[in-house]
């Protein structure tokens, strides 16, 4: 086994090798006159940066390209970026993996600290991204690999950072609506401009509504899977003085989804008596302030302030009493009937402030340095009410200080060096009369090293690190006195789960040719997981018990990214990424649900991890007013859970557009999934159907079918 992972990493970093070298300088000799691309910038440092100078892989999404997906939802534009995936499991694709590290899912167990962050407009949704919506949003940046310095245990794998449109310093709006099929219909408008001098605002408020793409045969409905999702952003931007200047928005985010995705002959038809639903209701508030100290230190400071509702639950047994007649069911089995649904309430308050300046150090020219502290409070009330009501109430605490260093070692060599000391406290008691509570430190940080080889070829090379606090997997103690013998002697020890430490080894090359012309990113990366807090579940049949739990184990995940874009003419721009990706776990102890018993699996792939990912698209304006954009996408396979050997499938997508602009007014037509591609987000396997004697079977949560749209924009 190790032997077929060191030969798919040479040949990963072989292909590697010749993409960076095969576009060196020296090897690209054709030039012409066509207009460069433009300047990305990225915002989720601690300095704005340009995409191209900023070391480390990040991936932007920017509106043009949302726009021409007609996409509403994070979830259906992440495929654009190379080793990202999600998972489903809900309405919305709440839980993000980067590079193989991810959470899955949640039901009882408080997830204080998703594994991928989810920054909108610097607030953290963590888990909560069903808020996720892309109407006017300016653009979507992913940061690969531990981000450790800026925000610690928010980021072991990595950050998405979701930016809506600034204020305009002139009056100026949009109103724009859609249509598409099952159902589906949008509409939102935004106004932006001054309110007096020194100050502007925007206001965005956007509604989002569809049937789903289920149809529930059992209720004769089409919408028991649908979704109704209201957004209002609203963003006031202030400069009193020269040296000072403050920045409000407000988000509230509505949702009321149904949740009835699975059915037991994985087709699109369902046939649940009570399906579930995936409702979100959040408010929340950011605070920035900046103030000018010197001509080498500025202070800068953000307050954010979140409350949401969630509720999620589901049909149970994904049927109705009666499937079983005039079948050989066991009658008793029949009559098995039950929802699971889940209340949270959580309010989560944070304060960042920090220092940033410069100084000169002799012959080296300027430092940049960073200081900064942090502190988090968040509350998380659960009730369960699935055979009766179960409540459990999880609080925790954060707090931090970190600093960082930017200095020039030569004229082309600098380095930049960051650390985090982090404090994290947290305490959880439920009606299952569990009481615990726990104090960890936590030390993260970077070290990269940059190299400009020209004006427009950078080589960086980094060491990151990131962790998260460990824990203890409440709803296993809950359930621990009614298990059978042997699953006890097997959860007792796993309890309490350690912290899991994460340590990124990269190196990659961003460059620039014909004219820049055509631009080029590419990363290598070899990630060592320590004590990998692993999601398994086993199943007492005894009991009927279904006990999910987290376990520490170490794994390893290496691979590349490469980015590219064309400007092949004035009219024509082609664009393309590619991610190679190879997890392990070193060993994992887990109930088997064939054999009925315990078995290690040495070796094996870790979760929603495809060997490989791409993307590729063109984009070709016919004329001043008429342009079109053609777009391929796919994945390899990938396991979804470790208690069996099941997989997800791969899948290959395509994706069309076709936008006209008159005036002020620009109508787009968009298609996804244009040739129909029946693909997994989600999988779950156990024996669900009572007619089959409950017999072990895979289950898929399928992404959308092929869908059809029109969007209207008419900007004034």
């Amino acid at each position: 086994m190790r032997s077929t992972k060191s030969c798919c990493l040479f040949r990963h970093s072989i292909f590697l090798l010749l993409i960076i070298f095969g576009f060196s300088p020296y090897s690209i000799l054709a030039q012409s006159n066509l207009s460069p691309l433009e300047e990305v910038v990225v915002t989720a440092g601690f300095r704005e940066q340009g995409l191209m100078t900023s070391p480390g892989s990040i991936t932007v999404i920017d509106e043009s390209l949302v726009k021409s997906r007609g996409a509403q939802h994070l979830e259906s534009a992440l495929n654009i970026s190379p080793n990202v995936n999600y998972s489903g499991g809900a309405s919305r694709s709440r839980f993000v993996q980067i590079r193989g590290v991810g959470d899955l899912e949640q039901f009882v167990d408080p997830k204080h600290f998703p594994s991928v962050g989810i920054l909108i407009d610097d607030i953290n949704f963590g888990g909560t991204a069903n808020a996720g919506m892309l109407f006017d949003v300016e653009q979507v940046e992913i940061s690969r690999g531990p981000q450790g310095t800026q925000f610690g245990t928010s980021a072991l794998a990595g950050i998405v950072n979701i930016r809506s449109n600034r204020p305009t310093d002139r009056f100026e709006g949009y109103a724009e609506v859609g249509i598409g099929d099952y159902g589906s219909q949008s509409a939102g408008g935004v106004i932006s401009g001054p309110i007096s001098n020194g100050a502007s605002g925007r206001l965005s408020v956007h509604k989002n509504k569809g049937d789903g793409y289920m149809k529930n045969a059992h209720l004769g409905r089409s919408n028991t899977n649908g979704y109704d999702e209201t957004t209002i952003r609203a963003t006031m931007e202030f400069q009193p003085t020269d040296s000072s200047s403050y920045e409000v928005t407000a988000f509230y985010f509505d949702s009321n989804n149904g949740y009835d995705a699975f059915t037991l002959d994985n087709s699109r038809t369902t046939l649940s008596d009570r399906p579930g639903q995936d409702n979100q209701d959040t408010l929340a508030l950011a605070l920035r302030g900046s103030w000018q100290l010197s001509e080498f230190a500025t202070l800068e400071a953000v307050t954010t302030w979140l409350d949401s509702d969630l509720e999620y639950g589901f049909d149970e047994d994904w049927t109705y009493v009666g499937i079983c007649d005039g079948t050989l069911c066991d009658p008793v089995l029949d009559y098995y009937s039950n929802t699971d649904n889940y209340l949270r309430d959580r309010s989560d308050i944070s304060v960042d402030s920090r220092l940033l300046g410069n100084f000169s150090l002799g012959g080296l020219g300027d430092v940049q340095y960073v200081l900064g502290v942090y502190a988090q409070k968040r509350d998380e009330d659960l009730q369960r009410q699935s055979y009766g009501n179960f409540f459990s109430y999880y609080d925790t605490e954060r707090s931090a200080i970190y600093g960082q260093l930017d200095s020039a070692i030569t004229e082309r060599l600098s380095i930049t060096a960051g650390i985090r000391y982090e404090r994290f406290k947290d305490s959880y008691k439920d009606s299952a009369t569990l009481n615990s509570s726990s104090d960890d430190s936590l030390r993260t940080g970077d070290l990269t090293l940059t190299y400009l080889m020209g004006e427009d070829l950078l080589l960086y090379g980094s060491i990151s690190s990131g962790a998260k606090a460990g824990g203890i997997n409440t709803e296993a103690s809950a359930k621990l006195a009614s298990m059978q013998t042997v699953f006890q002697t097997f959860i007792r020890p796993r309890l309490v789960f350690g912290k899991e430490t994460l340590v990124n080894r990269e190196i990659g090359i961003k460059g620039s040719y014909l004219n820049d012309q055509l631009t080029l990113r590419a990363a290598a990366f070899h990630m060592s997981r320590d004590n990998a807090q692993l999601e398994s579940w086993m199943y007492d049949s005894a009991g009927y018990l279904w006990i999910g739990f987290l376990d520490n184990v170490d794994g390893t995940n290496w691979g590349a990214e490469t980015e590219v874009i064309y400007q092949l003419s004035d009219k024509v721009q082609l664009s393309g990424s590619l991610g190679l990706l190879e997890t392990e776990i070193d060993e994992i102890t887990t109930y088997d649900l064939d054999n009925y018993d315990f078995v290690v699996r040495k070796n094996i792939d870790q979760t929603k991890s495809p060997q490989w990912q791409y993307h590729f698209g063109a984009n070709v304006s016919l004329t001043e007013s008429i342009g079109f954009q053609v777009e391929i996408e796919g994945r390899d396979a990938s396991h979804f859970g470790y208690y069996h050997e099941q997989k997800i499938k791969g899948y290959n997508l395509l994706n069309a557009s076709l936008n006209y602009q008159i005036g002020r007014t620009e109508l787009l037509f968009w298609g996804r999934n244009l040739t129909n591609k029946d693909y997994g987000i989600h999988g779950f396997y156990f024996g669900n159907d009572p007619r089959k004697g409950w017999k072990n079977e895979t289950y898929y949560q399928y992404g959308e079918p092929r869908v059809i749209g029109f969007t209207a924009k008419y900007s004034f």
